[in-house]
């Protein structure tokens, strides 16, 4: 221990990034009893995106390994109060994802696929939908996946809870650090400067999104992943519109929405603004920006365009080319792992990579799911993710 600070100088692991996947990262590390494990941000705890982040739970994904990373992660949020120890912040609104007409085999195949998986999903018609939802114009498309287990949680009061869990089971949390650099000797990592000192540790987990390259560039190691500005907006239910209804995801307006507590929208679009800098982004969305996204919207939801705009939120993503996670090990570096590249899915998959992080870290590879195809070289390698099924324009 550093006499000056009370803190440790040496570390069995160490994980950068105080989000909802460093945390869930360090919570499944300290369940395993694996030894001293610092977890270091530069803020506090889930501060950065995931106190951003709009939240989905749902299953629905073109890749298998995804789904299972989906599915793992309904479990944990299920079952928070036992695994966790703390109340549950999870909702259950049931789940839509709606895709052009063009796409309906492709819906298909990939409800077998996720119901294979352990998702509880299935097919159901516009007009079943029409049921559900009487306030939603479904004109146009036949088919739609449903979800009735599904809905949305709260991205900060997870990070929270997990970080929380784990320092009680001797994680130590270091908030208000910034790494200046993780430090490599001979293609190994050995430690990580920050500007309170230096720790030293085999093992260096980078769980920090949009601000991993700086990180790993003075190695020669330059992962994909570009900041994209992303914004969320807020609405006044008018009156006479349902309270409370399903979250969907709807690539003919290319807008997801879900409820907001009683009486509020929550609207966001697929559409963002590359080469954001995570740090000096507008912390405001401009009035075009949210009149587009009710436009939008309302194509599903008609008397959205009655709504009135309570508030916005605006984020970054950590987008990869093939818009899905960097999880393993970091070519170059031995030592070194990454949780990265969530591409606006971190919220929901988080509790799962977790789980499989580790594994990796402690028996050599994802045992639960097999994450091989998400390793961080695939890029280099020529290897992106692109399932068959995808549905290409969305």
């Amino acid at each position: 221990m550093n006499s000056t600070t009370g803190k440790s100088s040496t570390a069995d692991h160490v994980i950068i990034g105080a989000g909802v996947t460093g945390a869930s990262i360090a919570f499944q590390l300290a369940q395993r009893k694996a030894g001293r494990i610092v977890v270091m941000d530069k803020g506090f705890v889930g501060q950065g995106n995931s106190c951003r982040s709009s939240a989905l739970v749902r299953m629905h994904y073109a890749h298998a390994p995804e789904v299972q990373l989906a599915v793992l992660g309904y479990k944990i949020f299920s079952n928070w109060e036992e695994i966790v120890g703390r109340p549950t912040h999870f909702r259950r609104t049931g789940f839509v994802h709606i895709t052009k007409r063009k796409y309906a085999d492709r819906l298909r195949a990939n409800i077998e696929m996720q119901q294979a998986n352990g998702a509880n999903t299935r097919l159901i018609t516009s007009a079943e939908l029409k049921d559900m939802e009487p306030d939603w114009n479904v004109e146009d498309f036949d088919v739609a996946a449903y979800e009735p287990d599904s809905g949305y949680g709260d991205g900060a009061a997870v990070a929270t809870d997990f970080l929380e869990r784990a320092r009680e089971m001797g994680v130590e949390y270091r908030p208000q650090t910034f790494t200046q650099s993780i430090d490599v000797k001979a293609g190994r990592a050995v430690g990580v400067t920050t500007d309170k000192g230096r720790i030293s540790t085999g093992s260096v987990v980078l769980a920090t999104g949009p601000w991993t390259r700086p990180l790993l560039e003075p190695h020669g190691v330059d992962l994909p992943i570009e900041a994209e500005y992303h914004v969320v907006v807020i609405l006044k239910n008018p009156s006479g519109m349902k309270d409370r209804g399903l979250t969907c995801i709807d690539d003919i307006t290319r807008t997801y929405f879900r409820q907001e507590g009683s009486g509020l929208t929550l609207v966001g679009g697929y559409d963002g603004d590359a080469g954001a800098h995570p740090d000096e982004f507008p912390q405001s969305a401009s009035t075009d920006h949210m009149v587009e996204l009710v436009i939008a919207a309302s194509r599903r939801v008609p008397l959205l365009e009655e709504a009135g705009v309570a508030k916005n939120v605006t984020g970054i993503y950590d987008t990869t080319p093939d818009a899905r996670p960097m999880l393993g090990k970091i070519p170059g570096i031995e030592g070194a792992t990454c949780a990265i590249g969530l591409s606006g899915m971190g919220f929901k998959l988080a509790p799962g990579i977790g789980v499989v992080m580790s594994e990796l870290l402690l028996d050599g590879k994802g045992t639960s799911i097999d994450i091989e195809s998400f390793y961080p070289g695939r890029f280099a390698d020529g290897k992106p993710i692109r399932p068959e099924t995808e549905y290409d324009d969305a």
